[in-house]
């Protein structure tokens, strides 16, 4: 019993870390430009075109959200067996991934550099029919293509989902991430007028948010080094005895 309570509450601060990251792959430097141009290509028409309201983007969005998050929830699923299967060694995996997530955010902290990590595969933002299977398609190239450029958001959750044990909880943080980086893809296509607005506003501010990501990557490599994941659980059990009942 302790056990699945403990799980329950190392998942909510995994959870958030999940969904933040999600948010702030949207907002980094390689993905934030290129999403008006993606829902131009998927929508079969220009950027002037979706401005004018010539065809909706909401369908395409919605199918193009569903394939990334078919290859994150794939992912998920095997890095949680993979953690499952080496279970004895499970502090040691802690270790190494923790290690790995540091080295990432020294990358986004422009310390270090890891020239993999800057490469970006882009597509020529031209036109096709709009149809809800090329976007899915679409979506899986995404989440395959883009792997360089959001690897270390995405090896960071893939860390937590290999040492937490569950391959359902594993396999719904990645699910998490898939939220936060594919609703505000959607509402972008919704509200694409102000969204391009917004955006415009934000590219000054896309250095700092890949900074804010380093930051975020060096502090859950040292609590996965640490076991302060494990320990802030037990604290979160002991001050929200509520929790328990989650599991």
């Amino acid at each position: 019993m302790l056990g699945i309570e403990l799980a329950t509450a190392a998942f909510l601060p995994a959870a958030f870390v999940a969904l933040l990251a999600g948010v702030l792959s949207f907002l980094s430097p390689c993905v934030l430009p290129i999403v008006p141009p993606y829902l131009a290509y998927m929508t079969g028409v220009g950027v002037n075109g979706l401005k004018t309201r010539e065809r909706s983007a909401v369908l395409p969005a919605c199918f193009f959200v569903l394939g990334l998050s078919t290859v994150f929830l794939v992912m998920g699923f095997a890095a949680s067996a993979f953690g499952r299967a080496f279970l004895q060694y499970q502090h040691l995996l802690a270790q190494a991934a923790g290690v790995m997530v540091i080295v990432m955010g020294l990358h986004f902290l422009h310390i270090i550099r890891i020239p993999i990590l800057d490469q970006e595969a882009r597509i020529e933002a031209g036109k096709q029919d709009g149809g809800a299977f090329g976007a899915y398609v679409l979506g899986l190239a995404f989440a395959f293509g883009w792997t360089p450029c959001i690897g270390p958001q995405l090896g960071m959750i893939l860390s937590l989902a290999a040492t937490g044990g569950e391959m359902s909880r594993g396999t719904a943080l990645l699910a998490v991430y898939a939220l936060g980086l594919g609703i505000p893809f959607l509402l972008a296509a919704i509200f694409i007028n102000r969204a391009i607005a917004v955006m415009n506003r934000i590219k000054p501010w896309l250095k700092t948010i890949e900074r804010v990501m380093g930051v975020l990557l060096i502090v859950v490599g040292v609590m996965l080094i640490t076991g302060a994941f494990t320990e802030f659980s037990f604290w979160l059990l002991e001050t929200f005895p509520g929790l328990a009942l989650l599991g």
